[in-house]
This record gives structure tokens, sequence and C-alpha cells, in this order.
């Protein structure tokens, strides 16, 4: 799988270099003094939130990365170059904490956000800096500073207004292909879904959302059976679920009984997951012979519950357009305007130093 969404690597900034001992010497000029130049400061290490990223997977092959070095300083006041700065492009929703100590460092969320995480080593000064009255020749410089070495832990939170949840199968990849331009795998078997997806869906030139479709849970994926567990944190940020139920497989009572399994997996995870805004789509109307209102029956059983609902098929579209007025509908409801900008925010321009 191409997909990775956690990772330890260890980063240095660049060292600085050393300032120069040098003497000026020009013709008719016997006594120049000290003309030594300063050396160049390191580079730094740059973490910048690229929306064009969508895992951690450039990392996975690779764990240690060093910004350049500053040049040493040379005669004539010459200053070396500077180094390299090392920039880091890292998904949206990118925790970054202290691989050691397990200190949170920051959470990019902000497409085009940049965060300095190690400034480089300062370079040092040139002997023409410690020219005195009393020492005219200094023969010394200083030597550039080190610089800074640390490991962290990379954690990736996918950032999407919509979760899509539901048992294997109940129909998650294919809704996200007929409201979104992603093409997950889809297939008539458990777990096709390996990885989580992500969709843009437009729903009219002022309203732009992002869906995630994660694996399907089973019952225990909460203590780690199945893929669950793993992709759970991926709906997290989410500001509603919705929650897909198979309404042709099974008896009503089997559909019921199929969704407060799901839920009470949510609410193992995480209590504040559980208490999201959540929506139950009853899929697959179009293999459902509705005869003895199976569909009403369930539907009744989800009000009473306080769980609002909605019928649809999403491999032939019936009920999409009705889904998509919905979420306009409760647009400020779930709270979904401004849950992610997409630009980047004037003052992550430029790196931030802390401190």
């Amino acid at each position: 799988m191409d997909f990775l969404d956690e990772v330890v690597i260890t980063v240095r900034s660049g060292d600085g270099g050393g300032g120069c001992v040098s003497f000026r010497r020009e013709k008719y000029i016997p006594k120049g003094g000290p003309d030594g130049g300063d050396g160049g400061d390191g580079g730094d290490v740059i973490l910048s939130a690229d929306k064009t990223c969508h895992s951690l997977s450039d990392y996975r092959s690779r764990r240690s990365f060093k910004a350049g070095s500053g040049s040493p300083g040379g005669g004539n006041q010459c200053t070396g170059r500077n180094g390299e700065d090392l920039i880091l492009p890292v998904p949206l929703g990118t925790i970054v904490e202290n691989a050691v100590t397990g200190d949170f460092i920051v959470d990019l969320v902000r497409a085009g956000e940049r965060f300095l995480l190690l400034p480089g080593g300062q370079g040092g000064k040139g002997n023409r800096h410690f020219a005195t009255a009393t020492n005219r020749t200094p023969r010394m410089a200083q030597p550039g500073i080190p610089g800074v070495e640390l490991k962290i832990r990379l954690s990736l939170k996918l950032l999407a207004h919509i979760g899509l949840v539901g048992l294997p199968n109940a129909g998650k990849s294919t809704l996200l292909a007929s409201l979104t331009m992603a093409r997950p795998k889809i297939g008539d078997y458990p777990f096709t879904t390996l990885i989580p997806n992500l969709g843009v869906l437009d729903l009219d030139d002022d309203h732009s959302i992002i869906l995630a479709d994660v694996p399907g849970l089973i019952e225990g994926a909460s203590e780690g059976r199945g893929l669950g567990l793993r992709f759970l944190k991926h709906i997290e940020r989410t500001g509603v679920l919705f929650h897909l139920l198979d309404a042709a497989d099974g008896t009503v009572e089997g559909v019921l009984e199929d969704y407060r399994r799901i839920r009470n997996e949510l609410e193992a995870y995480s209590p504040a997951l559980a208490d999201k805004p959540q929506v139950v789509l009853l899929n697959k109307l179009d293999l459902l012979d509705d005869g003895n209102g199976k569909v009403a029956r369930i539907g009744r059983a989800l009000e009473e519950e306080g769980v609002p609902w909605i019928g649809l098929s999403a491999l032939k579209g019936q009920g999409i357009q009705d889904l998509k007025r919905l979420i306009l509908l409760n647009w400020d409801v779930w709270g979904l305007e401004g849950l992610y900008p997409r630009e980047p925010d004037p003052s992550c321009a430029k790196p931030e130093v802390d401190g």
C-alpha cells in the first residue's frame, strides 16, 4: 500500500560556517589589518503543509534528513554562503510530536502553512570583528554553531468535512465515487477499501466539501480487530458522519443491529466521535423489493432514536440529489463552513520562529 499515516524521522538543521582569519595584503598597504569574513548560517528545517500530499509515503524509505551547512568565510571580508533550507512537505492534518518525549510541537491544517522546526546554526565571526586598540592583528575567529538534531513523529489525521462509516461492503466507496471524482477500488467482497480515500464534492459555486471513506468497521474494531482501529482516527476531525447501511441485506432488526454495532464501536473508540452529528444512509435500494415497507419501518425505528436518515442507491444514483440538498440545508448546523481553509493564510507565508 502506498498510504502511510505515521512515521518517525530524524531531522537536523545545518551547521554554521566558521569565520575566517585573514589579513589585508595589497600593494603599498603593508599593514592592512584583519579582513576575515563571517561564516554562512546553516539551513533551517521547515515543515510545509502541502495540499497535493495525501500520505506520508515519501518518508517510507528515507528516515534521516539534514539541511545544508553554511560555507566558511573568506578573506577580503567575504561572507560564506548560507546553507540551503530543508523544506519537508507534509499532508494537511499532520500532527508533529517529539518522538523521544512525546511533546506536541505543531498541527498543520492550513494549505501553504509553514513552520520553522529547527533553526540553522549561526555562522562564526571572522577575525576582523576582534581587532582592538591593543590587538590589531587578531589571529582568531569564531567557529560556526552546530545545527540541532531532533527525532520527530509525524502522524496524519485526514481532514474531511464528512466521514463515511459502516460495515464492510455497505457501499461507502461506491457512494464516494458517485459524489466525487475519486475512484476508489470497488468490489463485492468485504474490505475492498484497505486505505482511506478522499474525494471533493462541489455542491454549487459557493459550497465545496471533502469526504473521507475509511475501511469498513467490524465488531471489535475499537479493540484492534479488522482494519478499523488504525483508521478511525481519520474521521475524528470531520463535522458529520454518514453511516451507510445495506438496506437490502437481512431483516429490519438485522439492519438496525448493524447500525447499533457500529455506533457502539465509535463510542468505545472515542465518545466525542460518537457524539458527532450522524445521518444514516439506507443504501442499495435498487436491490430491494420493498413491498412490505422495510425501508419505512427501519426509518421509523431510527427516528424514534432521534437519528435522521435518507434512502438511496449509490450505484444507480437514486437519492443522490436529495443527499446533496440535505448537506446544503444543514451546512451551518453541522459547522461545515470554514472547517479547513484551502488557501494559504497570509500569516503562514514565512516560517514562524518559536521564541
